[in-house]
């Protein structure tokens, strides 16, 4: 396999939604108005109490430099593995657990933090920019790495990019963090670019102005947690929705999987998470690929989710239980 690392140069930050009259100029800007911004790469999540926004830097210029606004100090570059030749976006995707005893866990083994973003097409793995090296030392025995320049794929010569480089120290055991399963349904969609306009009222009440509602802080009723994300990534869309939002959204214009399967939320975390801690991903997603459970993983500035087919959420969760406990 191939694994590709991205032109995009992106910052993760966080929004708190106090702050977002300020911003709805440009997140709309970057959304529906593509023409006005050269911004290739776009995600917002929604959970309770914050927008995570991630985007390549064009779109970075767009928002506005305000107290509401966290920005993390890195840059974090996007990785894809790519099967049969085909590119990330045009491919099915690979899935997170299908990647993660090749690229997640030999990273997390050795010191390399990431972010994941899984969308409708394909699973983005974001290491921070600084550890490009440690990330093509590591993998380089496993995939040919190409460097996307001017939209052509460049073989990376990775005996230049490692040499004298020294491989970190492996770390310890990571931190196993509780998980907790609100009951939402979720559903994975996309949608042709082209028809945006024709949702553009409801898919802006929905980002915008859907949680003012009924306001909920991140520790009340988990049982049912305000969760949406939209993603715009090299003229591709993705959203994830929960069931009763997908209702507000005409049919005939959202792709689903031929299976139209339904997905349960994992989150991991009970306190913020932050950017510098190893193996989050690599420990949950090993686990539900030693059990052969498909997932999407979607983190963010403060928690990291992991969905998984409703019909797998139980014996997910007692997987994970069991490993919290320290049981085998």
């Amino acid at each position: 396999m191939d694994l590709h690392i991205l032109e995009h140069r992106l910052r993760v930050t966080s929004l708190g939604k106090a702050g977002l009259e300020r911003y709805t100029h440009g997140l709309i800007k970057l959304v529906f108005l593509r023409d006005k911004t050269r911004c290739k790469f776009f995600s917002l999540t929604e959970m309770p109490d914050e927008y995570t926004l991630v985007l390549d830097e064009e779109g970075f210029k767009e928002l506005p430099q305000t107290d509401y606004l966290q920005v993390g100090e890195a840059i974090w570059l996007a990785l894809n593995v790519v099967s049969n030749g085909h590119s990330s976006t045009s491919s099915q995707t690979i899935g997170v657990t299908k990647i993660a005893k090749s690229v997640i866990a030999p990273l997390a083994q050795h010191n390399v933090s990431v972010f994941m973003l899984s969308t409708y097409q394909t699973d983005f793995i974001m290491v921070r920019e600084s550890d490009l090296p440690a990330v093509i030392c590591t993998l380089s025995e496993e995939f040919n790495i190409y460097k996307e320049e001017n939209g052509e794929s460049i073989p990376v010569d990775c005996s230049s990019v490692t040499n004298g480089f020294i491989k970190p120290k492996n770390v310890t055991s990571p931190t196993v963090h509780p998980v907790l399963s609100p009951k939402n349904q979720f559903c994975v969609m996309s949608l042709d670019p082209d028809t945006l306009p024709t949702i553009a009222t409801i898919l802006m009440d929905v980002m915008f102005y859907s949680a003012s509602l009924k306001t909920r802080s991140a520790d009340q009723d988990l049982d049912h947690i305000r969760f949406f994300s939209f993603s715009l990534i090299d003229g591709y869309i993705s959203i994830v929705v929960d069931t009763q939002t997908q209702k507000r959204f005409p049919s005939n214009l959202l792709l689903t999987s031929a299976s139209s399967e339904l997905w349960r939320m994992v989150r991991i975390g009970g306190q913020p998470l932050g950017f510098d801690e190893c193996g989050i991903v690599a420990q949950i997603s090993e686990a539900l690929a030693s059990a052969d459970i498909s997932a999407y993983y979607i983190s963010t500035f403060n928690f990291d989710h992991a969905l998984v087919p409703e019909e797998d959420i139980d014996n997910v969760i007692t997987m994970l239980q069991k490993r919290q406990n320290g049981d085998r």
